[in-house]
């Protein structure tokens, strides 16, 4: 199963992998050769396509926990002052996705969305310092009933050049739905009150819509 926003990208990269390995096949005469360069288009179709993938997973929804917004590992869980929207200290939990990683973002709370901003801007490693404040990235806050506003950011990488975020201000959310999918990238960050019982600890590996962050 894959997610909406490959479709296009999965058309293409099968088009011109077709192509260019008929190409192959007519033009290179060593067949070794030949056969070595279609398995390199193949493998460059199959990364593509297992960056798109979607898969189906049971959601247990629980309004008095926080699930991790994407797969990824924790590489971030500290007292930070957000200064977007809260402008207060909140606890940061940060995951990094590999490129291996399933890249769809999801709710980590259910409610409804009192604030969505899209921010222009670099691609400096995910990990870099500033990533979180200088990098293109889009900040979502959900207002929920247990831990009133909380906020995740998607942040794109040196490999992400696109954020999609599907969440819109007065929208009403459902815990673990989509929330947007980053391309080739790369971090959320998820910002809660102070007092928060953390349930996961650094470098943990977590899944989206699955892995309780915190209660």
């Amino acid at each position: 199963m894959f997610h909406k926003e490959g479709y296009k990208i999965i058309t293409v990269a099968f088009l011109i992998c077709a192509v260019l390995s008929l190409t192959a096949h007519f033009l290179i005469e060593n067949e070794l050769v030949e056969k070595g360069v279609i398995l390199i288009f193949l493998i460059l179709l199959i990364l593509i396509l297992q960056f798109f993938r979607n898969p189906e997973r049971n959601f247990e929804l629980n309004p008095n926990e926080i699930l991790s917004p994407v797969d990824g590992k924790v590489v971030v869980i500290e007292e930070v002052f957000e200064k977007e929207y809260f402008k207060d200290k909140r606890l940061q939990i940060s995951v990094f996705m590999s490129p291996l990683n399933v890249h769809v973002t999801r709710y980590p709370v259910g409610g409804n969305v009192v604030f969505s901003k899209y921010h222009p801007g670099k691609f400096l490693v995910a990990w870099h310092p500033k990533s979180s404040e200088e990098n293109e990235r889009t900040t979502v806050v959900v207002k929920s009933k247990v831990f009133g506003d909380v906020l995740h950011r998607q942040i794109a990488g040196a490999v992400a050049k696109r954020i999609v975020n599907y969440a819109k201000e007065g929208q009403e959310v459902e815990q673990a739905s989509d929330s947007g999918f980053i391309k080739f990238g790369s971090r959320v960050d998820i910002f809660l009150p102070l007092g928060t019982k953390i349930n996961v600890s650094l470098n943990q590996k977590v899944k989206g819509g699955v892995s309780i962050l915190a209660q």
